[in-house]
């Protein structure tokens, strides 16, 4: 059997939500553990729209979503959070004044309070289905680009035909030694803009694009991709020299385990009460998109007040009998700053 890891707070979520709780949790000197399915933190922002302008984050008139996310990171860095990343949390059971969580990977996870930072719950990549896929995963097959330059003077196949796989065809374009762009037919899902400047690309010899192919088989040996081989509609097959792969076929999002832990639900959401954003478990607090009550808005911005509402909730329930005096953050200071 496993060890058990322990924290104050267990995070479900690594949301720009979810990071910012484990800086609101570290000010009230609670320790935190944070357990996403994906397998880099950013959630949605990153799985979805990394290079994306956000508008809504007060005192960025503009910012990318990777920059905001590496901002949070570095936010919450002094209070060192143990991420569990690739991972879900099936089993939810109480034991004494602690609850504790099974993963999907058999890791074993104790807090005396939760927070659910889910969004729109446990979502990972939709994977194409290829023999072999796992054995590239993590090392020449990814769902997402966590840094652009990783790809630089690589040749790269970009399966799918939506924003995500436009967009970084486009981005990876002049830094990667070749960009392939594989799509099961000739119109694309993309913003008409994006779609037009990748055809102008590829029209110049800066971008392949392969339709309509779909992938068929991988090729290397120990994780080291060599070639995909994609197949059409009437079975001819093309051999791909490549490097890595990006699949882009989108992400399979639901609840999954946390519709069965008896909260009280409303449509996917999470009922909880809008002063503490606790939910109708005791020591289980849920914020961000995957919490509502009356005039709840989803803006990011929301569930950073909301995360700040949550850990104030839990300071009694990891520090029993303390008083909390509360400080600013102008005044207190942050661990490690100058």
């Amino acid at each position: 059997m496993s060890a058990v890891s322990r924290s104050d707070v267990a995070i479900i979520g690594a949301g720009p939500v979810g990071l910012f709780a484990v800086f609101e949790c570290g000010m009230l000197k609670m320790s935190c553990q944070v357990i996403d399915a994906l397998d880099a933190v950013g959630g949605q922002c990153a799985a979805l729209y990394p290079e994306k302008p956000i508008y809504d984050i007060p005192g960025y008139p503009r910012i990318d979503a990777l920059e905001l996310i590496a901002r949070l990171e570095e936010q919450a860095a002094p209070f060192k959070p143990v991420y569990h990343l690739g991972q879900r949390v099936d089993s939810l059971t109480r034991v004494g004044d602690e609850w504790e969580m099974a993963t999907s990977t058999g890791n074993r996870l104790r807090a005396r309070a939760i927070v659910i930072a889910a969004g729109v719950g446990a979502f990972g990549p939709n994977r194409p289905p290829l023999a072999r896929l796992e054995e590239f995963e993590g090392r020449s097959v990814f769902y997402l680009v966590r840094r652009r330059d990783d790809f630089r003077g690589k040749k790269v196949v970009i399966a799918g035909g939506g924003d995500s796989a436009v967009d970084w065809a486009l981005s990876l374009a002049d830094i990667a030694a070749r960009v392939m762009v594989v799509h099961r037919r000739d119109k694309f899902r993309a913003a008409p803009e994006s779609v037009a400047k990748m055809k102008a690309l590829a029209a110049a010899g800066k971008i392949d694009i392969v339709v309509p192919y779909q992938l068929d088989a991988l090729e290397g040996d120990n994780g080291k991709m060599t070639a995909v081989t994609v197949k059409d509609l009437d079975g001819k097959t093309r051999r791909l020299d490549a490097d890595a792969l990006l699949a882009f076929f989108g992400l399979a999002m639901n609840l999954g385990p946390i519709a069965q832990w008896g909260l009280n639900l409303d449509r996917n959401h999470i009922k909880v009460e809008p002063a503490s954003c606790a939910t109708s478990a005791p020591g289980i607090f849920a914020i961000g998109d995957i919490a509502t009550y009356p005039g709840k808005l989803k803006l990011i911005l929301s569930g950073f007040a909301e995360a700040a509402s949550a850990a104030h909730a839990i300071y009694p329930l990891v520090h029993p009998g303390e008083a909390l005096h509360f400080e600013y953050s102008t005044s207190k200071g942050v661990p490690g700053a100058a």
